[in-house]
């Protein structure tokens, strides 16, 4: 007989999971860049006020704290319905 063969895919769980965990890690680099749009708002001709940049950067900062809490959030939950996962062996007990 032929060996068991695995799925193909991924539960949804587990594929939701990754893609949580790669939004957690592409957000500092995705505000890093949209931090610096201000600094192209000033090169421009008509340039930008600096009362407009600083409501940009604070505005910015605030929906980043947001999107971070609520990303944390669903990776902590889904941490604790499954703390042995995603590679995490189970320590099994000694029979010998």
């Amino acid at each position: 007989m032929s060996p068991e063969r695995l799925p193909v895919f991924l539960a949804r769980r587990h594929y939701r999971r990754r893609r949580v965990a790669d939004a957690a890690r592409l957000l500092p680099l995705t505000g890093a860049i949209l931090f610096c749009l201000p600094l192209v708002w000033k090169g421009s001709p008509e340039g930008a006020s600096t009362v407009g940049a600083m409501l940009f950067v604070f505005g910015l900062w605030v929906v980043l704290v947001v999107l971070s809490a609520v990303i944390a959030r669903h990776l902590r939950a889904d941490e604790t319905e499954h703390p042995a996962r995603d590679g995490a062996a189970e320590e099994r007990p000694d029979t010998s």
